[in-house]
């Protein structure tokens, strides 16, 4: 709802668009909503006369969403009166996809965004995540004046990403909240999410079965990939290298909509094999690919070598955004400040980036009395940095800058005041308030500083992680592989310490399992099996918690009832049900 829950007459609505319109000031009462939505469309130079974007002649065939959603709202279409209300999916840029029906001004829209056609229930709940309706004058156009409708999210399977809406719209109906048509929504967009898993499933099946199929023995050097999820025999592992691994994934992302039987992919140069390609269909469509791989000679393919700075793997944009721009930093003269949380790979970062100079490497932790002030002494009678401001030849690595002793700090804000291109790298880890001097430091670094990712921020680089970080077996052991299921806990891990707390996990599994065969999410510690924990509920949503549990306790848990007492719909009351469902001990034992 784009109101609260007690929604204004629209007569006065209406005469306050018209105001809005015409430029003269507004009265007192329009919901702050409706008037942030009408200045939008007017940013946007949205047209309240616009009739809409002519519709295209046909719809777009090749959309994942469309194809799962096509014959799940045909099944839904009946239960519509076609007559005067309409059923609409679009996708997450609110392209119509599908529609059926017919209601006041629907026959002219293809977009449903708010740059081109203004506020709709559409785009609300593509932004809110949440069912959303708008009737009559809180439209922005002319054609959706006596139009109301109710719109609900679609949320990805897997990611619970939006992914578009399903929207019922029909004449005008502001006295009717809920809108008559919000429980069909919300039945529909159930019903859609569901097909989406189920095909998310299948398509994982299929992918899994073609690499059994091509992989029938340990010998045969295979890979499967969707693009999400990775496949890798022995003999694959140890000779396919990580630039082989990516090629591959570009392939998979690549060819999703692939018609042909077999494909090619450019290896690297020197990837010391060659690979076959054949794509993995169902339901007519390319899910993913399987790679035979083979050595391009009779050589013995060498074990893999730990690449040095394995913590640096990744190629995600804000990792990649975050090395370029310190590569990059690093290459001028003058200092360069490292931001991160701890594990993210700070000192690894600066080592490499120091590589070959000998850099001269202290860490405030352990030493916090560096001597950089000249009557600075550590608690041994030694400074470990002493002189190093008069040399300067030698490149310096300080580490944990908010641990310095405080007349450290001073010296390095002297020394930075006399020699703006001193060739020193610091790495500072936010927490506690720094104070006045350390604050003076890091803001003379700032504009030379770089902030590191978090792990949890760039999920998708663990499945590259995980063979850099895992320790080159004995000789005539497997390599460490993964199970989808044991990836997916991993991916779904906060990782409080970053990379350093997956590369100890990891380690820890290469050096304890007993066992052949990928790890299993059963094999993983504890709050990494379970998952994250769910957030506090808020205020609202425990009181919206409390009455759902006291109408299921009066109805004796019968769902449908409870949701006519509290006057939603059974979907709704499903939904928040699902939504509470983990976050808190007491809904799993109080709701049935």
């Amino acid at each position: 709802m784009t109101t609260a829950e007690h929604p204004p007459a629209l007569a006065p609505l209406r005469h306050a668009r018209e105001r809005f319109l015409s430029g003269r000031p507004l009265p007192a009462g329009v919901p702050d909503d409706v008037v942030a939505a009408w200045r939008r469309a007017r940013f946007f130079g949205v047209r309240p006369d616009l009739d809409g974007p002519v519709r295209e002649s046909a719809h777009p065939v090749d959309s994942p969403l469309l194809e799962a959603a096509r014959p799940v709202l045909a099944r839904i279409a009946p239960a519509l009166d076609a007559g005067r209300s309409a059923l609409v999916l679009t996708d997450e840029r609110l392209r119509v996809l599908w529609s059926t029906g017919s209601a006041p001004g629907d026959d002219t829209c293809s977009d449903l965004s708010e740059r081109e056609v203004g506020h709709n229930s559409a785009a609300l709940a593509l932004r809110t995540r949440r069912r959303a309706e708008v009737h009559g004058p809180e439209h922005f156009l002319d054609v959706w004046q006596d139009v109301s409708a109710v719109s609900a999210p679609l949320l990805s399977p897997d990611s619970e990403q939006v992914l578009g809406t399903v929207t019922v719209a029909s004449g005008l109906c502001a006295g009717c909240r809920p809108h008559p048509g919000a429980a069909l929504a919300e039945a529909a967009a159930a019903a859609v999410e569901a097909e989406l898993r189920a095909r998310a499933r299948t398509a994982e099946r299929a992918l899994l079965d073609a690499y059994e199929r091509a992989a029938p023995g340990r010998e045969r050097a295979v890979v499967a990939l969707d693009g999400r999820n990775r496949l890798i025999s022995e003999a694959a592992a140890r000779l396919a290298s990580p630039q082989v691994l990516e090629a591959l994934e570009r392939g998979a992302r690549a060819w999703g909509r692939g018609t042909g039987e077999s494909y090619e992919v450019s290896l690297p140069e020197d990837a010391g094999c060659s690979v076959e390609i054949t794509p993995v269909r169902h339901a007519g469509c390319a899910v993913g690919l399987v790679a035979v791989l083979a050595p391009r000679s009779a050589e013995p393919v060498p074990e893999p070598v730990p690449r040095p700075g394995s913590e640096l793997t990744g190629n995600s944009v804000p990792w990649r955004h975050a090395v370029a721009r310190a590569t990059a930093l690093a290459r001028t003269a003058g200092p360069l400040l490292v931001v991160g949380e701890r594990g993210t790979g700070k000192t690894t970062l600066a080592l490499e980036l120091l590589d070959g100079t000998a850099p001269l490497v202290v860490d405030a932790a352990e030493a916090p009395e560096l001597g950089l002030k000249d009557d600075a002494r550590g608690e041994t009678g030694a400074a470990p940095a002493e002189g190093w401001g008069r040399a300067g030849d030698r490149p310096l690595l300080l580490r944990h800058a908010e641990r310095l002793a405080q007349p450290d700090v001073a010296a390095l804000n002297s020394l930075l005041d006399e020699r703006p291109d001193a060739r020193l790298v610091v790495t500072y880890t936010p927490g506690t308030s720094p104070g006045p001097c350390l604050q003076r430091l890091l803001d003379t670094l700032a504009a030379r500083s770089v902030t590191l990712p978090a792990l949890r921020e760039r999920a998708e680089d663990i499945r590259e992680l995980l063979p850099a970080l895992v320790p080159a077996p004995a000789p005539g052991s497997p390599p460490l592989t993964w199970s989808l299921d044991a990836l997916r806990a991993l991916e779904r891990h906060p990782w409080p310490g970053n990379v350093t707390e997956l590369a100890h996990l990891v380690r820890a599994l290469a050096r304890q399992r007993r066992v052949r065969g990928p790890v299993r999410r059963s094999e993983l510690p504890d709050p990494v099996r379970e998952g994250p924990a769910g957030r506090n509920l808020s205020p609202m949503e425990l009181a919206e918690r409390a009455a759902i549990l006291e109408a299921l306790r009066r109805h004796g848990g019968n769902k449908a009832r409870a949701a006519a007492a509290l006057g939603i719909a059974r979907a709704t009351l499903y939904r928040k049900l699902r939504e509470y469902q983990g976050r808190d001990a007491g809904i799993r034992g109080g709701m049935p």
